[in-house]
């Protein structure tokens, strides 16, 4: 068995994995390369593989990194199986005609502001590529053995990163490779921690906080709603990126559980995104992925996704109509980076004003506007639109969806006897300090993947 790194191979977002065996050739993800316009335009460049020759595609989770360029690689001829969990299979239609839609207005606005001789721009692929992706999709529960391919099974294990986020288990020529996804940590509201394999010939695993650990939760929810209670007294909003799937379901979570302690009924509470009612729905319909602590959650009052104060708006006219609001609003909009959706609409209201505060509640990779923003940036530009950063600034990192340094190491420690590891989806410094950590206490040489190495299982 040989796997090559395509993606996520000294980034965060991208991922996609080669893996050859048994005479085969599939794929672990599909993802977007998310960040800056120069990072972003690398998804129109053809892949580095005959996509003629891809037999069968196996997703992680829903994510826009993971499953983003599916449409892309159907575009280009593939016709084979997108095998993906019940769940993420559920989500991966709204994500991508999301992610589709994003870029048909993007082109078309930035064709209206065109100049002469300049060249017309094209989405990456429209709604119709979606539509011609989604019937390829085969869905799997969690621990459900599968032979995909001649010689080829894979098993899916929870991995606690959003709701039917996997880690994959690939078993073909008498060996086992495991790819981690990306892994949330112990404790993670609404879901179930992630499991250990505990056994691998070769692990690819994430390494997107391997540099530092987070906050401690219980800290993270104290600060969170501390700023919630500066945010009122100073009279302005909350600006929250946070992408659909995931921190804002789990945004909802907090505020049903602290709704007295932080006196939650005084706002308004607006769930802008066009996916957000869609999410919603899924989540309902998969109850039996949620940890015990939020089954009991969804039974009592106030329901987190039908709190008494919640608007979730799905046209243009809505959410524009939020920004007449100058008091009192907590908004949770798309997408998370703040490299495209509305937040940017929100952000160009109120960015400006000292009296307004944004919290980012996830990672911002690097060319990201969020990342400018947590770094200090004093003025930005959006939609070509300069704008003076006087918003307060918070970064709430013990929300993280990923596991930090200690939690990647202890699930890494779970392994009997410690695999080779190849570590993708993460920058080179958290990288190489969890690659540091890993060779001093287990005495393994971790690998840095890196785009067209191969690794040899």
């Amino acid at each position: 068995m040989d796997v090559r790194f395509d993606g996520a191979a000294g980034r965060v977002t991208g991922s996609l994995h080669v893996v050859e065996a048994a005479g085969k050739r599939l794929l672990l993800d599909c993802g977007m390369i998310q960040g800056s316009d120069a990072e972003e335009a690398l998804n129109v460049a053809p892949f580095n593989f005959d996509v003629a020759t891809i037999d069968a595609v196996v997703i992680s989770h829903a994510h826009i990194d993971h499953i983003g360029r599916l449409p892309l690689l159907v575009a280009r001829g593939y016709r084979g199986p997108i095998f993906a969990q019940a769940a993420t299979a559920e989500l991966m239609p709204i994500m991508l005609m999301d992610a589709a839609s994003l870029q048909e207005s993007d082109s078309e606005r930035s064709n209206r502001h065109r100049r002469d001789g300049e060249a017309e721009t094209v989405p990456l692929y429209t709604r119709d590529d979606v539509q011609k992706t989604l019937p390829l999709l085969r869905t799997l529960d969690y621990h459900q053995r599968t032979e995909i391919l001649p010689g080829i099974e894979i098993n899916l294990l929870d991995a606690g990163h959003i709701l039917g986020s996997c880690i994959v288990e690939v078993f073909a020529d008498g060996r086992k490779l495991v790819f981690s996804g990306d892994l949330g940590p112990k404790g993670t509201p609404i879901l179930r921690d992630a499991e250990n394999p505990g056994t691998a010939d070769l692990l690819l695993m994430e390494s997107t906080y391997g540099d530092r650990d987070h906050k401690d939760r219980a800290e993270t929810i104290r600060e969170l709603g501390n700023i919630l209670d500066a945010a009122w007294k100073d009279g302005g909003n909350v600006l929250i990126p946070a992408f659909a799937v995931g921190r804002s379901q789990e945004l909802l979570y907090f505020f049903a559980r602290h709704w007295d302690e932080w006196q939650m009924s005084r706002w308004q509470i607006f769930l802008d995104s066009p996916m957000a009612a869609k999410v919603v729905q899924v989540y309902d319909h998969h109850h039996e992925l949620f940890d015990a602590e939020a089954q009991d959650a969804w039974k009592g009052t106030p329901n987190p996704f039908r709190l008494p104060n919640l608007h979730v708006t799905e046209s243009v006219d809505e959410s524009m109509a939020i920004n007449r609001i100058t008091h009192g609003a907590i908004i949770i909009a798309g997408n998370g980076m703040a490299s495209g959706g509305r937040i940017l609409h929100h952000f160009k209201h109120g960015l400006d004003r000292p009296e307004v505060h944004v919290v980012f509640v996830g990672y911002q990779a690097q060319g990201t506007l969020g990342r400018r923003l947590v770094d200090g940036a004093k003025r930005v530009r959006i939609h070509g639109q300069d704008i003076a950063v006087n918003a307060q600034m918070h970064t709430v990192g013990g929300l993280s969806a990923h596991m930090d340094r200690s939690g990647l190491l202890e699930w890494y420690g779970g392994f009997k006897p410690s695999p080779q590891v190849a570590l993708l989806h993460g920058e080179d410094p958290a990288r190489e300090a969890l690659a540091g950590e890993i060779k001093e206490r287990f005495g393994i040489d971790a690998r840095l993947a890196r785009p067209g190495v191969s690794v040899e299982v």
